[in-house]
């Protein structure tokens, strides 16, 4: 790369986003930094990130099935609260309405916005199994916060958004544009290491076909 004049993409520093509510009653963690699943919809690891706009900080939520490393839910929203990743959840869940998740463990790290009634119930809504990190230990969701520092890497370099919208951005709407550019991208385009040099379409696609011909044979 050096000979050819070619550099990596380089990841900035984030900033500080998870604030726990010592009031809020915490799951216990399910994980314990073991974030690997042998099915589709066993383990979701969920975080959110920020992004600069001319209109100031962007906040994005997502949600990555652990099996196949697609992101099942997103949302962005002008601030950290609640309903940020609670949206989130909701769009994961809408996802896989045809899929049974029931008893999917659903891990985030200790912010209050995963800690809180609202959010807890929609788990139990849904049928899935809380399960919180420790505060302030990036390791304790490490999954997740690697797709948090792709996402700010390739967003102004992938070629699916920059058609949309690679920035900067004047507003929500602009990166919401290019976030769900780069979502789809990453789900059917992007090759993945962990998985082969593979697509997290393909992994899923490969794993239902496999389990379409068990249950013939």
């Amino acid at each position: 790369m050096a000979a050819r004049g070619l550099r990596g993409a380089t990841r900035a520093k984030s900033r500080f986003t998870t604030k726990a509510d010592p009031s809020h009653l915490r799951a216990p963690d399910l994980v314990k930094r073991n974030f690997t699943a042998t099915r589709p919809d066993q383990l979701w690891v969920s975080d959110f990130t920020y992004c600069s706009t001319w209109a100031g900080i962007v906040y994005v939520a997502f949600i990555v099935d652990v099996f196949s490393r697609q992101i099942v839910g997103w949302k962005a929203a002008r601030s950290m609260t609640t309903a940020l990743v609670l949206d989130a959840l909701n769009m994961a869940a809408w996802t896989r309405r045809h899929c049974d998740i029931t008893g999917v463990v659903a891990h985030s790290d200790a912010g209050s916005q995963y800690t809180s009634l609202t959010y807890t119930e929609r788990l139990a809504d849904i049928g899935a199994a809380p399960s919180i990190g420790t505060i302030g230990d990036s390791y304790d969701n490490a999954l997740v916060e690697s797709v948090n520092g792709l996402f700010k890497t390739e967003l102004h370099r992938n070629p699916a958004t920059l058609l949309a919208n690679g920035g900067p951005w004047k507003g929500l709407d602009d990166l919401e544009l290019a976030t769900c550019a780069w979502v789809s991208w990453f789900n059917t385009e992007r090759l993945y290491s962990e998985l082969g040099d593979r697509t997290p379409a393909e992994v899923e696609a490969e794993w239902h076909e496999r389990s379409r011909s068990d249950k013939v044979a």
